[in-house]
């Protein structure tokens, strides 16, 4: 198993969590209960998790007015990309032992 494996594990991990707890949050708020707290949904974007945060954030309308949400999750995405496509293009090829 490569790093690229691993990375892209980790990744599909922290989108689906991401895009989990943006839902999970909104299904909350509409019940009054406990809610995540709005660092810890931040800080699954920052992790790995911005794309299914994004799409979760969008499919369920849900932190859509705060701004930090609304331009920090997108940039935090291309972030991401740019982290990928450095790895995957980049000049080390990063095979595991």
């Amino acid at each position: 198993m490569t790093v690229i494996h691993i990375i892209s594990y980790y990744l599909l991990g922290m989108n689906l969590l991401g895009f989990l707890f943006m839902g999970l949050d909104k299904w909350k708020a509409k019940k009054r209960a406990w809610r995540i707290p709005e660092a810890t949904l931040l800080l699954i974007a920052a992790l790995g998790g911005a794309a299914g945060a994004m799409i979760g954030m969008h499919l369920f309308h849900h932190k859509t007015r705060h701004w930090y949400f609304l331009y920090g999750i997108p940039v935090m995405l291309l972030i991401h990309i740019l982290i990928a496509l450095f790895i995957w293009k980049g000049p080390v090829q990063f095979i595991l032992l």
